[in-house]
Formats: C-alpha cells, structure tokens, sequence
C-alpha cells in the first residue's frame, strides 16, 4: 500500500509542475501556400500563438528544416493569457516543384518542442539559367549558404552535403577554409571541370567541440586560391550539441541528477539609466549524481553571467549570478531570458526570465 500511496504522491507532484508551465497554444500547425511564382521572390507566413498556461512563455530558438527556410519569433517573453507570433520566410528561387518544410519551435512551455509545417508548390520562372542552384558565389553556383547540422549527440559525427556547380568553361578549384577543429569538408571532385557539379560533404564531430548546445560557425570558400573573406563567399553551418538520455538505464535514471530553480522569474527593480545590479538563481541538486551546468547561453549584451559551480554534488546547491549594466539602455520596461544547458535528463535545457525597468 505504501508503494502506491508514493506512486500516486509521485504523479499527482508531476502533474502539479506540469499545471505550472506556460502552454503555447498555435491557432494553426500547417499552412499551404498553394501555387506560387518562383519570379515573385520570397514569401511570409505568420504563425500565431497565445500562451494559455499560468506562468510566462519563452520562445528559446526556431529553427528550420533547410536553409531555404527563415524563422523570426517573439523574443520577449509572453505573459499568460497574451500572444507571439512565428514568422516564416520561404525563399522559393531555384526551388521549383512541390515543397514540404518544417519548423521546430523549442520554449519552456508544457511541450516544450513543437512542429509547424508549410507546404506548396513552386511554379518555375521561364528561361531560369540555374533553377538548381540558386546561390551565386563568383563562378561557383549551390544550392543553399547555411548548412543544418540539426541535433549533433555529444560523442558522435553528423554529415550534410551542399551540391554545388561550377558555371564556367574553365576547371575551378573549391576549397573551404575557416573551419573549427571540429568541422571538415571534403570536396568531390577537388576540380570542377567546366559546367560540371560537384558536392562539398561537411562533417561535425562533436568529441573535438568543447561547446555544448547550439553553435553558429561561418566558413569560406575558396575559387582557385583566390582568398576573399567577404560575405559573398561565406556559408553559415548551424548544429546544436545534445546529450542522448534514451540509453541510460533504470539504474542511471533512478540515480540522475535532479535540478531545482525554486524562482525561475527575477525581478530586478528600477534603476537609473547607466547604474548596475545583481541578481542571483539558486541551483539546487535534488538528486544523487553530480549535476554538470553544460552551458550558458545568454544573448543579451547588457546581461553578464557567472556561476559559483558548474558542478554540483547530490544534495548541494550553487548560484547563477547575473550583472545588469543599464548603460546604453532607454528608459522603459524590460524582460529578457537565457538558458542553461544540463545533465538532468528532465531539464537539459531551462529558460530563466530577468525583468527590470530603467528610469531617467
């Protein structure tokens, strides 16, 4: 009796911390462009959302299937009650026929990944010199600039290829130069001959990379030895480094760290434009194996973060300091949010929400 009595204590505290999260609600999943003209350019579709939950609702990233597809998103954290939108950007130049893209949304809310989708068909513009190979880089045609790696499981490789052309009557050397030591591409063939496709096959190991979750690495390439590092020749490789808890067993499950931020929401205060104050979230480690703080990821320039450990024995605690500098900052209301990247199975990625407001 007492094994279900602490079963049923178990889920009833689950689905109290479940009641407790934002819930991202979309009016719609899907949306159908229907046909349209390659000639006519890019084209928009605003997905929107209302956070239905009781607590606010951090959009943390969108990303997109393919390179053709562009995502923007509400930033800002969205309290109860009230509404963001995702915007999608399709590009469909070079892209003729039927399309099919999705859109991953991650945030804090109860189902904290969901999938949008757009769909349509590209009617193709006449006399198109290079419908497969829309991106021009001098002599070299491809088919995309960014490269998505997607989900990269800490200790192992993920491979993309990019199909590129060359458009000339003369051979053309293709090299990519800039790369981390955790990113290599292979060129086959090394030399285009002229009018000849080729691919450039790129490979991210994330044992060489020191950096947990998602990373934005820019690379260039380079025609016949000819070094020009400019933004014309720049491709953009998007991943995002994970830890794969599907494998762990009862054992390591039953002894996994456990992360508890009793105030997931600071409030700051009002200070004068140009002053500074701190703040601080307690970390807690409510379980028995060490908890590993992964990474930090905060794009908020005049936030600067600090903690006292980033790792915490079972039973222990530690602190996230945070630094707010109001300088350059308009006098207003201001919410902002970062996240944290862990070896708690439960919580690999939490959205902390810092809120302030700066007066003359």
């Amino acid at each position: 009796m007492k094994k279900y009595s602490f079963l049923f204590i178990c889920l009833l505290c689950s689905l109290v911390a479940m009641s407790q999260k934002a819930v991202i609600s979309f009016e719609e999943k899907s949306h159908d462009f229907g046909k349209v003209n390659e000639e006519d350019g890019k084209i928009t579709h605003v997905f929107n959302f209302v956070n239905r939950g009781i607590s606010p609702l951090v959009v943390n990233r969108v990303q997109a299937s393919c390179g053709c597809t562009t995502p923007t998103w509400s930033k800002e954290p969205i309290e109860p009650g009230k509404k963001g939108t995702v915007t999608v950007i399709y590009n469909p130049s070079g892209r003729p026929g039927a399309f099919t893209k999705t859109i991953t949304v991650y945030s804090n809310a109860s189902d904290e990944q969901m999938t949008l989708t757009i769909h349509g068909e590209v009617i193709p513009k006449a006399n198109s010199e290079n419908p497969a190979y829309p991106v021009a880089m001098g002599a070299l045609h491809l088919k995309s600039k960014v490269i998505q790696m997607n989900n990269v499981d800490k200790g192992k490789t993920q491979t993309r290829v990019l199909e590129v052309k060359n458009t000339t009557n003369a051979s053309l050397k293709v090299e990519v130069e800039n790369l981390p030591a955790y990113l290599s591409v292979i060129a086959n063939p090394e030399t285009l001959k002229p009018n000849e496709e080729g691919k450039l096959t790129f490979t991210f190991n994330s044992k060489n990379c020191t950096q947990w979750g998602p990373s934005y690495d820019d690379v260039y390439v380079i025609l016949n030895g000819q070094k020009k590092y400019s933004e014309e020749y720049k491709l953009t490789i998007v991943s995002n480094v994970v830890e794969d808890f599907s494998k762990l067993t009862l054992d390591q499950k039953r002894k996994a760290p456990i992360l508890e931020i009793p105030v997931r929401t600071l409030n700051l205060g009002t200070l004068r434009e140009g002053t500074k104050r701190v703040g601080k979230f307690r970390v807690n480690n409510k379980g028995q194996n060490t908890l590993e703080i992964r990474r930090i990821i905060n794009n908020n320039k005049e936030l600067t973060l600090r903690t006292g450990k980033l790792s915490v024995s079972g039973g222990k605690s530690s602190n996230i300091v945070v630094s707010l500098n109001s300088k350059n900052l308009s006098e207003g209301d201001y919410k902002k949010s970062f996240t944290i990247q862990t070896n708690d199975p439960e919580n690999s990625f939490i959205i902390l929400i810092l809120s302030w407001k700066v007066q003359k």
